[in-house]
């Protein structure tokens, strides 16, 4: 994958290179604020993959960095994020998840990316089109949000599916952690779309499931 990276914490950001590069990615811009992060992808002259950026960064440090991310989704609405925070912050994370969009979307917490394996199948999954959001920020967010009524005709099971979804689970994954077979997966999730009223025709349905989730204050 192409990559941008911004961030202002000069071993942190070093570490996302050097971490990036030995499995096979390309940095192809690496910044320290959010105007810079901007213009790194205006001057590309091929979109990267997959944006990186933390939330708090120069000028500011406030949540600079995120609604640079904003910006940037708002003039490439296919543009895949991925943003970092040192905080739980639910609000950061539905500052950029409500965005309408038909492009991958991750909010992690810097200390997820110490356990590399996640970190690396995350961000493939957000450059492929999913939604990954860290658990503690789910967790915070549905305490916060009220219920959708369409999910109140979920299953039990199907709503265990659809929060694995939301953590950034494939189906295969699912399977695994449920002690299921794939085809059951399938036939989970095929039922939590008809029952969100995701039909064929809808752009990236599981995106759209897991955010209806997540705008959801669903107790699994």
């Amino acid at each position: 994958m192409r990559i941008v990276i911004a961030e202002d914490a000069v071993l942190l950001r070093a570490g996302l290179v050097g971490l990036l590069e030995r499995a096979g990615h390309e940095v192809v811009a690496e910044v320290a604020d959010a105007p810079a992060l901007e213009a790194a992808v205006r001057a590309l002259a091929q979109l990267p993959d997959i944006v990186i950026t933390d939330v708090r960064m120069p000028p500011a440090m406030t949540d600079d960095g995120l609604r640079a991310a904003v910006r940037i989704r708002h003039d490439h609405p296919s543009m895949p994020i991925m943003v970092l925070s040192q905080y739980v912050a639910p609000a950061y994370a539905t500052t950029l998840l409500d965005q309408p969009c038909a492009a991958g979307t991750g909010y992690l917490l810097k200390e997820r990316v110490g356990r590399v394996g996640d970190f690396m199948t995350s961000l493939a999954m957000v450059a492929a089109g999913g939604v990954v959001v860290d658990p503690e920020v789910v967790t915070s967010l549905l305490r916060s949000r009220q219920t959708d009524p369409r999910l109140a005709r979920l299953t039990a099971r199907e709503r265990e599916v659809l929060a694995l979804m939301a953590n950034g689970a494939a189906n295969s994954q699912i399977a695994t952690d449920l002690v299921i077979t794939p085809a059951a997966v399938a036939k989970h999730v095929a039922n939590v779309f008809a029952k969100l009223d995701l039909g064929p025709d809808e752009e990236n349905r599981r995106v759209r499931a897991v955010l209806a989730y997540l705008n959801s204050g669903l107790d699994t």
